[in-house]
This record gives structure tokens, sequence and C-alpha cells, in this order.
């Protein structure tokens, strides 16, 4: 019995040994490396495509020791801070934060994240307001002295607002009534009477917000205009889109603006590893496609810059030049 307890203690520190150095070496059928995916919370968008990646992963990459698990988080500015703690390997941030983030900008004034690496742009997420029917909602300037919803501290959609509502001219100040709220749970006070707006940063078309569209008599708007153009034009980090409106039975199209979803890592995770896990996302892009409708619209070759203003990792590097993305 000693002898196979010695044995079992063995063969356990073997294998964490292994799995430790995959984490230096990259990845081979030999060895195991497990990638925790830092995503958003369970309801959002982030997370069910997280869910989507990870289960390709989990598929494409059996022969190559590669695991992939996608964590719920609170969103962008949270997974930048784990990201940074080494506690995430990779993960979603709107491409905001992660201009922000990684040029010691705003709430990350004086405390740039030297160690942020990029690894993909993927699809926009667009700067989307629902409001109660009846709301007037025609552009920026007509949310002052309503009463809206910001999204709470550490989400995208909180970022988004502080970073922008200077050029916007929504300052809070000028606001009736501040909740801080994750956008979903404004609906039923939407509905009720208790707010007249939510803002979401989200990508299109989205099944969340269909689902609160039919929870009562609710309108969606954008926000466009030569202002914003000149913002657009002026940061870039930001660009401009189009809400559909047939997904969600509106008459038209909604011109808006907006940020990029992209996937971040560090400088510690391996080229190795960065490669294989951006390789087989591209490679596999159509069978996301078919699973995330959000992702439809991708442009492949904009996956390497649309929205990037951190270092590309060097193995994200490597997977654009073999798949002819980069010269």
């Amino acid at each position: 019995m000693r002898c196979l307890i010695e044995a079992l203690i063995l063969t356990g520190l073997l294998l964490v040994s292994a799995s430790a150095a995959s984490r230096g070496q990259g990845v081979t059928a030999e060895r195991r490396y497990f990638i925790s995916l830092g995503t958003g919370p369970v309801s959002g968008l982030y997370y069910s495509i997280g869910r989507s990646i990870c289960q390709l992963g989990n598929h494409a990459f059996v022969d190559l020791g590669l695991y992939c698990s996608a964590e719920p988080t609170m969103g962008s500015s949270y997974n930048v801070d784990r990201l940074a703690a080494g506690q995430l390997d990779f993960a979603f941030v709107q491409s905001d934060v992660q201009f922000e983030a990684s040029t010691g900008k705003g709430f990350w004034s004086g405390r740039r994240v030297d160690s942020l690496r990029s690894v993909m742009s993927l699809y926009s997420e667009l700067f989307t307001v629902l409001g109660r029917h009846g709301t007037n909602l025609s552009g920026p300037g007509s949310l002052s002295g309503k009463r809206v919803n910001i999204g709470p501290p550490g989400s995208g959609t909180r970022a988004s607002w502080e970073e922008l509502e200077p050029s916007l001219g929504l300052t809070k100040h000028k606001l009736g009534l501040i909740m801080e709220i994750p956008s979903e749970s404004a609906t039923p006070l939407l509905c009720a009477n208790q707010l007249d707006a939510s803002i979401w940063i989200i990508g299109h078309p989205s099944k969340l917000i269909d689902e609160q569209l039919r929870r009562c008599d609710l309108v969606v708007s954008g926000v466009a205009g030569p202002a914003i153009d000149s913002m657009v034009s002026a940061r870039p980090y930001l660009v401009k889109g189009t809400i559909p409106g047939r997904p969600y039975g509106l008459p038209s199209d909604i011109g808006s603006f907006g940020v990029k979803a992209t996937i971040l890592t560090t400088a510690g995770v391996s080229a190795a590893v960065v490669h294989d896990f951006t390789r087989a996302i591209l490679i596999n892009l159509k069978e996301l496609q078919r699973s995330q409708p959000a992702l439809a619209g991708i442009d492949v070759k904009a996956t390497v810059y649309s929205g990037v203003t951190a270092p590309v990792h060097p193995g994200a590097l490597k997977a654009f030049e073999e798949l002819g993305l980069i010269n």
C-alpha cells in the first residue's frame, strides 16, 4: 500500500511539472495547457461566444493538449485586472477599455498595464439605448433630465459611458436620475416607468435585446450625427455601425457608433498557446458564425487591426502570417 501511495504521489508531481513546463515551452501532444477565457456575465454575449469558442477549442485542440474554460466575469475592466494579475490567460475586452489600460489613460491613469497583448478583434459593439415608448430618444442630448441606467462599475458599458460622456454632452449632472445596474436588470424598471432609458454596449443582432423588447413596449435608439463622426475619427478604438432593424421588427436600420469586442492575453502566455488558440478560431470561424449571429459580419482581415491598440502577441502574429492575413 505504501508503495502504491508513493507511486501516485510521484505521478501527480510529474503531471504538475508537465503542466508548468507547457506554460513556458509551448504545447505538444504530451503536454496539457488549460486555458481560462474571461468573458462577462452569464446572460451576456461575451459569455455565450466564449462558451462557443471553448467548445470549438476543446474539439479542435484535443490533439494539441489545449483545454478551454469560459469563465463568467463582471466584464471588460474586471477582465483587464484579472489578466494583469495572472488569473486569466485570455479575456474579452472592449476596444476602448483596451486602449485606456494599454496606454495608462482614464481609469488606468498612472497604472498602465504594460503586459497586455492583443490576440484579435472580433465584432462591433454598438452604443444602444433602450427606452420607454414615447420617450424622445432622438440623440444624445435627448437624455438630458431623464432617468438613465449607465451600467455597474467594472462593466464595459460603464467604462464606455465614463469615457464618452463629455464628448456626447451626457455628463451625469444633466441626468434626472442615475442607476448603476446591469443593462438587462434595468428592463423591469423601464417597464414599470421607474426608468426612462438604459445604455447598452452590445453586438447585434442580439437575442438579449430581442428578449427585452418582448417584455413591454420599448424602443431602440442609436447615437449618430456629425459630432459622433468627428469623435469616431479622433479615436482609433471607436467604429461606426448600424443596428439592424429587421431582427427586432423595426421598420429600418439605426445608425450608431461603438467599440470592437477584442480578445487580449498577456506577454507571459507562451507563443505556442496563443498561436494555436488564434489559428483555431480563425480557421473555424464559419462554424462559430453559425452558432453566434453577432460574428456573422466579421471581416477576417480586420481581426488583425480593427480597434487594436495593445501590441499584438507574437503567437497571434504567426497565426495571421500563416493564414495570409498579413505579409
